[in-house]
């Protein structure tokens, strides 16, 4: 197979249908959208029996248990899939939309409206889901979008995405606009790294050495959605009962995920009486603590951490724990080893929330609340299409808004310039 080849020729189709799809109202996006949503339920089998083989191939490599927990579908989650179409498909279509005007003293009239980005690429892993919500937004965004998914999806990737695709375009989307790549072979990931003047953007999704590669050797602008390594910080002041309920839900919720907790930081003051409680709700959910020397001193069953525990994204049931002297250390650590993602402090401090807030450098952070909720379909967003973590153009989760541009529209009477 000519890799190069097979890749242009969805590129191509991708931006022939985007230049059409960028034209089409709301009302045939939601129709498609909805249509796509019915079609992962009404066909759920098919795409279970297509992942139940991805599943049975992953054991035989003997994955850990978290990476199976993200490839693994049922019908709860493929019912959350259409879930996320239906709500994408009620929410407002931010395409020419406008976010500002002026009338110049020369009388021309200048609107900013917003439009698709065009073409998106999106390369991740593990996750079959990301399928089915990269479509949706990128298609209400008015976007075409070309997916890349990880080998060991590959047969829930393609069930997902030939029903969603079938459906849109019965609806009345332009054939091309949701391509996947179904094949394997790794070359497909650095030629669509390379295709400017067909991707507009890509935006990848998956672990932080895909991220990195991407991120480091693309020639195509990329969105980049970061790895989370996520803290909670229990104050002083803390409710300790809602502490310990915060931070089980934050590390053992689902703890393959980009927004659970990796680390635990306990002001020193309540260290001896909430480290044990903390110990015994972990244990209970089989989350293995590793502690500092000061939080070991308190509960000499925590293993030992190391420097590198501190910035690892564990993706596991394990959780670092660290006694910080005061909310000062506390923010210096989390500045230190964080990723950007979601942070959160425990507290009845009201100035110390808000100092929190305002010195933590993350793209979500949190008072009195899990970090779990960092996620598109929780925002309101309906999907999400990643989690950015950098600083231009989108930042944390990223709905509709985030995957159009901007154009100035300028109306005169016949105005030039001296």
């Amino acid at each position: 197979m000519d890799i190069q080849a097979e890749m242009k020729k969805k590129a191509e189709a991708a931006k022939g249908a985007a230049a059409k799809l960028a034209l089409l109202g709301a009302d045939v996006k939601n129709k498609a959208l909805l249509a796509m949503a019915d079609a992962l339920e009404k066909r759920s089998e098919v795409i279970l029996q297509a992942n139940a083989l991805d599943i049975e191939d992953a054991r035989q490599k003997k994955v850990k248990r978290s990476y199976l927990d993200r490839l693994l579908l049922d019908e709860g989650r493929i019912a959350s899939m259409a879930e996320g179409l239906r709500q994408t498909a009620a929410l407002p279509d931010p395409v020419a939309t406008g976010d500002y005007s002026t009338v110049r003293p020369n009388g021309l009239e200048i609107r900013r409206v917003r439009v698709p980005l065009g073409v998106i690429g999106i390369i991740y892993e593990a996750r079959p889901n990301v399928t089915a919500d990269a479509a949706g937004l990128c298609l209400k965004a008015g976007n075409a979008v070309i997916l890349r998914g990880g080998s060991e999806a590959i047969r829930s990737n393609i069930a997902i995405s030939s029903l969603l695709a079938k459906a849109a375009y019965k609806a009345g989307i332009p054939e091309g606009a949701i391509q996947f790549v179904d094949f394997t072979d790794r070359e497909a990931v650095d030629v669509m790294m390379h295709l400017r003047g067909y991707l507009d953007v890509i935006i990848p999704r998956g672990g932080a050495g895909l991220i990195k590669h991407v991120t480091e050797n693309a020639a195509v602008p990329v969105i980049e959605t970061g790895t989370g390594v996520c803290h909670t910080y229990v104050d002083a002041s803390a409710d300790q009962e809602m502490a310990i309920s915060i931070a089980v839900n934050a590390k053992a919720s689902r703890c393959s995920v980009c927004n659970a907790m990796e680390t635990l930081l306990v002001h020193q003051d309540i260290a001896a009486e909430f480290l044990p409680k903390l110990m015994a709700a972990m244990t209970a959910k089989h989350v293995v603590l590793r502690g500092c020397e000061r939080a070991r001193a308190i509960c000499p069953e925590m293993e030992s951490t190391t420097e590198e525990d501190w910035s690892t994204e564990y993706g596991d049931l394990i959780l670092s724990v660290r006694v910080v002297d005061d909310l000062t250390m506390a923010i210096a650590h989390i500045n230190r080893y964080n990723t950007g993602h979601s942070e959160a402090i425990i507290t009845k401090d009201l100035v110390n929330a808000h100092r929190f807030q305002r010195e933590v450098d993350a793209a979500a952070v949190y008072v009195n609340a899990s970090t779990r909720f960092t996620d598109g379909f929780e925002f309101g967003f309906g999907a999400e299409i990643g989690i950015s973590t950098q600083k231009l153009h989108a930042r944390g989760p990223m709905g509709l808004t985030a995957l159009t541009s901007t154009k100035y529209l300028i109306y005169g009477e016949g105005q030039i310039r001296e």
